[in-house]
């Protein structure tokens, strides 16, 4: 049966665990909560050990200091992982979320079993860049809210907005409703670290999947394709005809290419682990 209960860490991360078997911990993006999941939750607690938490400044975690750097949010999934007494987990970090889970690949690989970073930025290039500074001015001016329609019409498609007008509404209160200085902190990361410790990746040793949509204009086929060159093994996928909220308006999809992947890294590891017994 599945629980989905939220709960607290000692320092206040709010997060839900559901699910049997080796845990796969899921990161949302900036804006959004640990609520952006239900579809993977589902899908995935059948076989795994799900875990899935609020960044800091979102839904009911702590608001991180003003200029916390990305380490502090690496840190804050060590803490969760600890609370769980989780020795190691695959982990899996949606667009800003995924620039999370490089971080903590990079300074905590020895709590990593696998990686899949879907939707996530790298390497942009300086229109791209400009584009994401100056949404970043529009929220530090205007608060969580400003760019919300256009996120909307970048993350989904016009069909899935026109089929579900209240999930659409629903998350354009989410997004107003992200506490300023929260929000903020997240989106000036996101706008500047997706080169963040670049040269760590070659230094990945766990099963690593880089997926994103076709459709996706800001974290792109080619930025996928980019991220996975620099990691040692690592898998590409590029889902045809989706946009950036995948998961979401495609959990099926994206649930039957995660469990193939989760699946095929957790049997060449357990392999992996008997020959070296």
């Amino acid at each position: 049966m599945i629980r989905l209960t939220a709960e607290l860490t000692p320092a206040g991360t709010s997060y839900l665990a559901t699910g049997q078997g080796q845990p796969v911990v899921l990161i949302h993006g900036v804006g959004l909560n640990k609520e952006m999941w239900g579809g993977q939750v589902v899908g995935l607690a059948t076989k795994y050990r799900v875990i899935a938490y609020d960044m800091l400044g979102h839904g009911a975690s702590p608001r991180p200091e003003h200029g916390t750097p990305l380490l502090g949010y690496a840190d804050q999934l060590l803490e969760l992982l600890d609370h769980l007494q989780v020795p190691q987990a695959t982990v899996i970090g949606f667009s800003m979320g995924g620039l999370v889970a490089r971080a903590f690949a990079s300074h905590y690989p020895q709590r990593l079993q696998g990686l899949v970073v879907l939707n996530s930025v790298f390497n942009r290039s300086a229109e791209q860049r400009a584009g994401v500074i100056a949404r970043t001015a529009q929220a530090a001016e205007h608060g969580p809210d400003a760019n919300a329609e256009a996120a909307l019409s970048r993350w989904f498609s016009r069909e899935y907005q026109a089929a579900n007008p209240a999930q659409i509404t629903a998350l354009r209160h989410t997004l107003a409703g992200n506490d300023p200085q929260g929000y903020l902190t997240a989106y000036e990361l996101f706008a500047t670290q997706d080169m963040y410790r670049v040269e760590d990746l070659a230094n990945i040793q766990v099963p690593t999947l880089v997926a994103t949509g076709e459709l996706d204009p800001g974290s792109t086929p080619e930025m996928a394709r980019q991220l996975a060159e620099r990691i040692p093994g690592a898998a590409v996928a590029v889902l045809a005809e989706q946009r950036h909220m995948m998961p979401v308006e495609s959990p099926r999809l994206v649930n039957q290419m995660l469990l193939e992947f989760l699946d095929t890294a957790h049997s060449r590891q357990h392999q992996i682990k008997g020959i070296v017994a």
